[in-house]
């Protein structure tokens, strides 16, 4: 978070409003390009320019942001698939 400029920040900011109120709203990955990317869920902002991949806890009030990045070669989901195999480790 702390590598994006500060528009991006305020957008993301209003992203994530969004997603509190609605966890939902995102769209489920499932496996893309062999990453495993099962229960985790995509929403974009910035114009598709960004997308933010998190996970919700049934049970809890609780929203795991996993990663926030441009899809550039994968590079989001890529890295969405290193941290979530590490925190479910």
């Amino acid at each position: 978070l702390d590598k994006l400029n500060n528009n991006v920040k305020i957008l993301f900011a209003k992203k994530l409003s969004q997603i509190v109120k609605n966890p939902e709203i995102g769209k489920d990955l499932g496996n893309k390009n062999n990453l495993n990317l099962a229960g985790l869920k995509k929403v974009y902002f910035d114009n598709k320019r960004y997308r933010i991949v998190y996970k919700v806890k049934e049970k809890e009030i609780i929203i795991h942001i996993i990663t926030i990045g441009k899809r550039d070669n994968m590079k989001v989901y890529k890295q969405a698939d290193e941290r979530y195999k590490n925190v479910n480790n």
